[in-house]
């Protein structure tokens, strides 16, 4: 389990201003099913791209070409 206090709005101020993507970061850094697919990626050498494609489908990742 994260430990990371939503509950404190004075610490999300911020959050009415940034970019959309920056938005979604913000989501996606907290959900523990993302935190344990990236770590199993992670742990890959060289994950091919079929691996790849899937977890950034999954999670609705896009990486500069």
């Amino acid at each position: 389990m994260l430990s990371i206090n939503w509950r404190v709005t004075a610490a999300y101020g911020y959050a009415e201003v940034i970019p959309p993507a920056d938005f979604a970061w913000e989501y996606l850094r907290r959900h523990e099913v993302y935190h344990r697919d990236f770590q199993t990626i992670s742990r890959v050498k060289e994950p091919g791209a079929a691996d790849l494609e899937t977890f950034a489908h999954r999670w609705g990742l896009r990486f500069p070409m």
